[in-house]
């Protein structure tokens, strides 16, 4: 209980700094040198309240560098179908989406019962990464249904992603949203540049056009780099912002 009390001091005293604006977005926190001195405690001690403070996104560390305050991350609307890339360059960032994997496969069992297929029939596969200022905000692992969308391989995806390109050409009139929290395996963490331990949102997706299932995409999310929500009023009008 004792150890409690200690780290939790240290984490109190950053939050406070970072709550009132003392410490603002992108500000350096002193080192953990100088923590251990400031409060008499030990260097494992002070390293467990910033690894707390890691992973509850107030905070990043970047090795031989430094711990500096994280920047506000970016939010995605739950309610709508959102283009990753327009948030990004409406944040005045520099936008990328690298193309991973692109081909004609055999729809695994728990893919062909989410788009009403049988096991084994050919469906569309694209892996891509979406990138903010060079640094993986989004893993996206989409399938498609070939029968509602043929010409889906023949796009250059690098121009425009999977997901822009299904919107402006393949209308829907339903869509379903699920989130859970996961853990990342460890070829997603690798994809994502972040720690296999490190929790991550992941938002599943299914749109539908006239009853006929279209897509369905599992996009996975590092929690200290990305959150889903969205604001509505009382009569479910959605208000974006």
């Amino acid at each position: 209980m004792a150890s409690t009390a200690l780290y939790q001091q240290v984490e109190d005293y950053i939050v406070r700094h970072i709550q009132d604006g003392t410490w603002p977005p992108g500000h350096r926190l002193p080192s953990e040198h100088h923590l251990v001195a400031q409060f008499g405690m030990s260097r494992m001690t002070v390293n467990r309240a910033l690894r707390d403070l890691v992973q509850q996104g107030r905070i990043v560390r970047v090795a031989g560098v430094g711990s500096f305050v994280a920047e506000e991350k970016p939010q995605s609307t739950l309610l709508h179908i959102a283009s990753i890339a327009r948030e990004v360059r409406q944040r005045g960032h520099d936008y990328r989406c690298a193309l991973i994997a692109a081909d004609r496969v055999a729809a695994p069992v728990d893919v062909a019962a989410w788009l009403g297929l049988r096991p084994g029939q050919p469906v569309f596969h694209s892996v891509c990464l979406h990138l903010e200022n060079e640094v993986p905000v989004q893993l996206e692992d989409r399938y498609v249904n070939p029968e509602v969308v043929p010409a889906f391989l023949d796009q250059d995806f690098s121009e425009m992603p999977p997901g822009e390109y299904l919107v402006q050409n393949v209308p829907f009139d339903e869509i379903e949203h699920i989130v859970d929290a996961v853990l990342p395996t460890p070829e997603q963490a690798s994809h994502l540049r972040i720690g296999a331990g490190e929790p991550c949102l992941m938002l599943t997706r299914r749109t539908w056009t006239r009853a006929v299932p279209v897509t369905m995409v599992r996009c996975l999310h590092p929690s200290s780099r990305y959150r889903l929500g969205c604001r509505f009023d009382a009569v479910g009008n959605q208000r974006l912002g």
